[in-house]
């Protein structure tokens, strides 16, 4: 994945450096840049751009045309709606998270269609698990983020198991398959078939996790 991070303070700086460690491209923008640099450390193998991130030309610097996720994790709540807002309406960047220190507006901007993460709710596994899993379709967020109700259309490596074993107490409950376009509550006993699209809540936490039981592959 192609990710751009707004904001290199303590939780830009360790989600880019766990992003690049993983392999994806990640571009820091920062108006700060030598203390961007520092808080990176020389092992970082990512792009380092200094500037404002809701500055458009700065943007297209840094690639966002072509960027699969954005996140805005500055230290004011105000530039990171306003580059999150940009990099998803203007230039339509698939995965957006802005980071906000006000739990309150966190809210608001959610039920405007953004993906808001309250700083004091939740850390960078969590932004990281947000930004990464292009295979699932995430339908709504609940709580700051904490759980997802994603959908998902059923992958070979499933046909013939049962919902029992996709299941995970307290981290992966399915809810609904949708099969030959009729959708129906499943028990624990029903069998995935080819061709089902299957809902699932899902804790923000166990995305890995799922993604393991389904046999997909990162992008």
């Amino acid at each position: 994945m192609k990710v751009i991070v707004m904001g290199c303070g303590r939780v830009g700086s360790q989600l880019s450096n766990l992003l690049a460690s993983r392999g994806h491209k990640v571009t820091v923008i920062d108006h700060r840049d030598a203390d961007a640099l520092t808080r990176l450390g020389p092992g970082f193998k990512g792009q380092v751009i200094n500037g404002l991130g809701f500055d458009q030309q700065i943007l297209l610097e840094a690639g966002i045309k072509t960027a699969d996720a954005f996140v805005a994790a500055s230290s004011s709540d105000n530039a990171n709606i306003v580059g999150a807002r940009i990099a998803r309406n203007i230039f339509h960047v698939p995965r957006v998270v802005a980071r906000m220190y006000d739990p309150r507006r966190a809210e608001i901007y959610q039920r405007l269609g953004l993906m808001t993460i309250s700083s004091t709710d939740l850390g960078v596994r969590q932004i990281y698990e947000m930004v990464t899993h292009s295979d699932f379709d995430v339908l709504h967020k609940f709580g700051r983020g904490d759980v997802s109700m994603i959908a998902i259309d059923a992958p070979y490596t499933l046909n013939g198991h049962t919902v029992r074993e996709l299941n995970i107490p307290g981290e992966v409950t399915v809810i609904t398959i949708t099969r030959n376009d009729q959708a129906f509550i499943p028990s624990s006993g029903t069998e995935f078939q080819e061709g089902d699209i299957i809902h699932m809540a899902v804790l923000a936490t166990a995305m890995t996790r799922l993604e393991q039981l389904l046999g997909l592959e990162r992008r």
